[in-house]
């Protein structure tokens, strides 16, 4: 199976997941509490996991799985496999409880520490990104299959995808002055960082904690559309070099002509 095969496997396969969230959700009959990290998880996540991960076993049983929703792997462990699936069941919890429907399942494959499939599936939306290494990024909804890029046209202001949920200010405050900015707010992580991967907003900043399963599939995704994920050093992001899998604070940058060591402070 090539690396365009693997991603509509995987895209069937976060459309399976992603079905069993929207029953849950429409049903409005789901369990939620507060894990030790304090962030939410609801028998949505879980439901979700497990039919993933059963399936991404089921597709690839030599490859490893690591799920925000699994028990923690050892460092050790984690850092001698040179493949594995990296899985946020449900990224977006928050809006998932919210009631916005901007949430979605994300399933990227690691390779090598490169994201080489990034699969993102937005079940209310019925809109999914996909991408792999070399083969471009694709959005697929109910008007069919159609390629994306970056945004790279001049203007004036610079669209920035901002949370729904956080102060607008904790972005505004880490980005220069001298530019003009247009807020676009919009829910979960992946779909702020698609967002500008089809070119409907310029960049996206995340401070505060985040998962390497928040990053994966969009990591892919953006490249394959010509952007990228920097920490806010503007170094490309990694995967799988760190004790932890904890995200620094990053930005996802649309166009590369842009002087993000300009925009960032």
């Amino acid at each position: 199976m090539d690396l365009c095969e693997l991603t509509l496997a995987v895209e069937n396969i976060a459309r399976a997941g992603g079905a069993e969230i929207k029953r849950i959700y429409l049903s409005g009959d789901y369990e939620s509490h507060t894990k030790e990290d304090d962030t939410p998880v609801t028998s949505a996540d879980y439901a979700a996991n497990e039919i993933i991960c059963k399936m991404l076993a089921q597709l690839t049983p030599d490859i490893p799985i690591v799920s925000e929703e699994l028990p923690d792997i050892t460092t050790e462990q984690r850092q001698s496999w040179n493949r594995y699936w990296l899985v946020d069941p449900l990224d977006g919890t928050q809006e998932f409880v919210a009631g916005s429907g901007d949430f979605a399942v994300a399933i990227a494959l690691i390779d090598n520490n490169l994201p080489t499939i990034g699969v993102i599936y937005a079940p209310i939306h019925n809109r999914c990104y996909l991408a792999s290494r070399g083969n471009g990024a694709y959005r697929r909804d109910d008007h069919g299959l159609k390629p994306i890029k970056i945004n790279t046209d001049q203007q004036t202001k610079l669209k920035i995808a901002v949370s729904l949920r956080q102060s607008k200010e904790t972005v505004l405050s880490r980005v220069s002055t001298e530019f003009e900015y247009e807020l676009i707010p919009m829910g979960s992580a992946t779909l702020k960082s698609c967002l500008v991967a089809e070119g409907g907003a310029d960049f996206y900043m995340r401070v505060g904690p985040t998962g390497e399963w928040d990053t994966g599939a969009a990591h892919c995704i953006l490249t394959e559309a010509g952007g990228d994920i920097k920490d806010l050093g503007l170094q490309t992001l990694t995967y799988n070099k760190r004790e932890t899998l904890e995200n620094p604070n990053f930005i996802v940058c649309g166009d590369p002509n842009i002087p993000w060591s300009n925009i960032v402070n």
